[in-house]
């Protein structure tokens, strides 16, 4: 009999670019309804960058990956610092333009990339996230996108060989298996909701947020690290 689980385990193509035009909806219009000095923001989940920087980085990314650009050393801090400083002179609104086109576009590249870049369509998910929360939106890590965000999550932890959790969560009727231990290592346990569950697995702050963690630390979720 299949499981709620094992269902997880079987790649959607399409999940990843779903998500993030689920974000770009969403996202890009309460950008454009912002300040200028709102794109001055700290970001506290990525210091020394601003709100700016990150949509910048996230922009960026995307649209190397809608145009296929893979060069040496890309995505690395030192690519991600020099195409954030190649958009310096750009307006606010043009870097907005580009990744209203980059949440669109890039999806059908990740679709057929075959899981190699499922990854970055959610780290591109969770700074959207740190961006709704560096401008006191809310809803950060959370919204229409938790569902596919948490079932990508899942399955990239399998596939990775992370650490084992089990979690039950007050956004799904079933548990959620992430990780895998191969029976070395009984599962960690979480209660508690999808965006405490994603903010820990990002390693963002979670605030105060109310949950249980039992059978392994945080600081052993944070697939960024």
């Amino acid at each position: 009999m299949t499981t709620p689980a094992d269902v997880h385990d079987v790649r959607d193509p399409e999940q990843p670019g779903r998500l993030l035009t689920i974000e770009r909806d969403a996202l890009i219009p309460l950008l454009r309804g912002r300040a200028e000095e709102d794109f001055a923001r700290p970001v506290a989940a990525c210091p020394g960058w601003t709100v700016r920087h990150v949509l910048a980085h996230c922009s960026s990314a995307l649209t190397r990956v809608a145009e296929g650009r893979f060069e040496a050393g890309v995505f690395s801090p030192e690519s991600n610092d020099q195409d954030i400083a190649e958009r310096e002179g750009w307006s606010n609104g043009r870097v907005v333009d580009e990744l209203e086109r980059g949440l669109g576009e890039a999806g059908a590249v990740i679709a057929g990339a075959d899981g190699k870049l499922d990854g970055l369509a959610l780290g591109e998910w969770v700074h959207a996230g740190d961006v709704r929360e560096a401008l006191g939106e809310p809803g950060a890590y959370g919204g229409a996108g938790l569902p596919d965000a948490l079932a990508l999550l899942a399955r990239i932890t399998r596939e990775r060989g992370h650490v084992p959790l089990h979690a039950d969560l007050d956004d799904l009727d079933e548990p959620l298996r992430l990780g895998e231990s191969g029976g070395e290592r009984p599962p960690g346990r979480f209660i508690g909701d999808g965006p405490t569950l994603v903010r820990l697995y990002a390693g963002r702050p979670v605030d105060g947020g109310a949950y249980e963690l039992a059978g392994v630390e945080a600081k052993e979720l944070n697939i960024f690290g």
